[in-house]
């Protein structure tokens, strides 16, 4: 394990397993939902923000200007799916069935186990309104890839308190 990695206050978690990032360039687990952007396979222009709740499974859907997914209706889409082929991807499928609250018949799921469990409840359509937020941070996190490589401190980083220092 590298110093930094050593001496870090947040834990680095690597990926379940290597994933591409062009279908579903940003999956996370945050404010109780598995949530992200999932590329549409239509238009290089335009982009879905998806999103499920933990334990009721409410899905929600739209383009990335607020239009609804012509998919989402009264089921998961394929935007949603891919999502949740993702996240198993990048989280593992136990993780993202726990965080979920996912009971799946299988001792280890994976993610067409984890829909269809999910699929079974009868999910209710959710609202749109954590779109903007999702959007915003995988906005956020491309800003990242167009900085030069450096290993100064980034200011907006500056969030975890520095170590071995007494304020």
């Amino acid at each position: 394990m590298p110093v930094w990695e050593r001496s870090s206050t947040a834990r680095v978690v690597p990926p379940a397993r290597p994933r591409k990032l062009a279908k579903v360039p940003f999956v996370e687990l945050a404010d109780g939902r598995l949530q992200g952007v999932v590329s549409s396979g239509s238009d290089v222009g335009r982009v879905y923000v998806s999103s499920i709740a933990t334990g009721t499974y409410a899905f929600a859907c739209s383009t990335n200007n607020n239009r609804p997914c012509g998919g989402a209706r009264g089921t998961f889409c394929n935007h949603i799916r891919a999502l949740v082929g993702e996240a198993v991807l990048q989280y593992g499928a136990e993780r993202v069935a726990r965080y979920l609250k996912a009971d799946t018949p299988d001792t280890a799921p994976d993610a067409h186990a984890l829909v269809a469990a999910m699929t079974a409840t009868r999910p209710t359509q959710g609202d749109t309104s954590a779109a903007a937020p999702v959007f915003s941070r995988f906005l956020r996190h491309l800003a990242y890839l167009e900085l030069e490589p450096t290993t100064a401190p980034l200011p907006e980083m500056q969030w975890f308190p520095p170590t071995r220092t007494v304020a």
